[in-house]
């Protein structure tokens, strides 16, 4: 039996639906987005599913990489700065193909448009 304080849904969850991000996991994971209550968890899941990819035998750039474009194409504005650190939170070349579909994306530039000079 599970605890009161338990949160729906545990990163681990988040993580697994990251890890596959087929169309129904994608629907998922908007409706997570959409729910700042869920932020927390959210982040959590994707920083467990990239550390996973830093530990595989075979690194899938272009997974990464079009993970990191989803997520900087879906994630709301208050999102998009945390998204930004986290995918410059390591060095290791998993986090690097993430932070290249981030930046692809162009969700930074959509949230926080530059002003006109």
């Amino acid at each position: 039996m599970q605890s009161a304080s338990s949160t729906f849904p545990d990163r681990e969850t988040v993580a697994s639906k990251i890890a596959t991000l087929g169309a129904e996991d994608q629907a998922w994971l908007t409706l997570l987005l959409e729910n700042p209550t869920q932020d927390e968890a959210l982040l959590e899941g994707l920083l467990i599913f990239l550390d996973r990819e830093t530990q595989s035998r075979f690194l899938n750039a272009l997974k990464l990489e079009k993970c990191g474009k989803w997520f900087g194409g879906n994630a709301p504005a208050r999102l998009q700065i945390r998204l930004h650190e986290i995918a410059k939170s390591s060095q290791h070349p998993a986090y690097a193909s993430f932070r290249a579909g981030v930046a692809k994306s162009g969700g930074l530039e959509k949230a926080y448009p530059k002003a006109p000079l």
